[in-house]
């Protein structure tokens, strides 16, 4: 096998070596919101680029998986609309109404469950 071949297979095998990262839970969530500054310069703080982040990533994969189901014939079961109105004392609000017991969801369910009962088919 030739040097590229070689550096290609053993990037491959380290891509899929390498272990996903773990999904947030809505306690670690809500852990770092509580550690964000109740002010103007909150946008600012590290913690608030990466819920905002989450928030971000959780939608886009419960629209790809809305998507999937509609390629494949499938109905969907989340109707959401183009822009989601989501505030960061809203998205607060709903993860501390979940139970404790509850709260080592993902974040991406946690959203998941609240656009299911918000935006139905």
């Amino acid at each position: 096998m030739n040097r590229i071949g070689l550096a290609c297979a053993a990037s491959v095998a380290l891509l899929f070596s390498t272990p996903a990262a773990a999904a947030e839970t809505v306690r670690e969530f809500l852990a770092t919101a509580d550690s964000i500054p109740r002010n103007p310069t909150a946008l600012l703080h590290p913690g608030m680029r990466h819920l905002l982040k989450q928030l971000r990533g959780s939608m886009a994969e419960i629209r790809a998986e809305q998507a999937g189901l509609v390629a494949r014939g499938q109905p969907r079961t989340i109707c959401l609309p183009e822009k989601v109105p989501v505030t960061d004392r809203s998205i607060t609000e709903r993860f501390e109404a979940i139970p404790e017991s509850r709260r080592g969801m993902s974040v991406t369910q946690a959203v998941r469950e609240w656009m299911a009962e918000r935006y139905p088919c």
